[in-house]
Formats: structure tokens, sequence, C-alpha cells
């Protein structure tokens, strides 16, 4: 192999990112938002700690991201009923026509990426996907030495 693998997967991931990322940008979408968005969509009503420990982002950058979408009219902060000091975040329905327009710029995108691949190439390369991702996600537990 002439690039690692490791290599591939990144440069075939940022490659990925910079289309959606034109595609988005042309409906008034950054980055940051479409992924807010769409991790919201996931798990709506979530507190901000929680979605900006889900987007790895600093707490304070979260708040700054959801005070712009909120100003736009995507998102919507309400009191937590069983602790008033969290808040939690909705889409609005203002929010869901632009989610499946960032669906279908998502689903696009990833068609293109797929060109030429067969059904069964591109079932095998989600099954070999994700079994690196768990592969990684579950790290084994070295034992203690001592």
């Amino acid at each position: 192999m002439t690039d690692s693998i490791g290599f591939l997967l990144s440069d075939a991931s940022r490659l990925l990112r910079r289309r959606f990322d034109a595609r988005a940008r042309a409906i008034g979408v950054t980055r940051p938002q479409w992924r807010a968005l769409t991790a919201l969509s996931r798990a709506e009503g979530i507190n901000q700690g929680a979605l900006a420990e889900r987007l790895e982002v600093e707490p304070i950058t979260l708040c700054r991201m959801v005070d712009r979408l909120e100003e736009a009219g995507l998102v919507e902060r309400r009191r937590d009923p069983g602790d008033r000091r969290v808040w939690r975040i909705f889409l609005t329905d203002r929010s869901r026509p632009l989610l499946d327009d960032l669906r279908v710029i998502g689903a696009d995108v990833t068609e293109r990426a797929l060109d030429g691949l067969s059904p069964g190439e591109r079932d095998a390369l989600v099954r070999a996907l994700e079994r690196i991702r768990d592969n990684l996600t579950h790290e084994p537990v070295e034992a203690a030495h001592g």
C-alpha cells in the first residue's frame, strides 16, 4: 500500500466534509450549524452540556452556537422541569425543512463518493468501517501491573 489506512480514511473524510460543506453553505448553513442541528435531530431535548460533549466542543462554544441558531429561529431553549439551571434544546418547525435539505445533500454527496462501487462492495465497506469504529470504541482494558 502506498498510503496508510489512517491516511486514506482521513483524506476521504476530509473530502466528504469539504464537498458537503460547500453544498450546505449554498443553503446558508455552516459546518458547526449542520453538526449541531443533526445532533439535535438525533437527540432532541438534550441539555447543552451533553450536546457540547457529543459535538466535542467546549460548553461556551456550544452556548454561542446555540445563541446563533436560536436567533435564526432554528432551535429553542427550554428549562429542564427537574432542574431550572439546565437548558434543554429543541428544534423548531423552521429547522425541519432545512434538515431535510441537509439530508438530501448528504445522500447526494455519499452517492457521489460511492460511485462505481457495487452494492456488495458498499455493504462490505460499511461493515469494515463499523468494525474499525467498534474496535476503536471498545478499547480493551489493560491489566494493572503492580
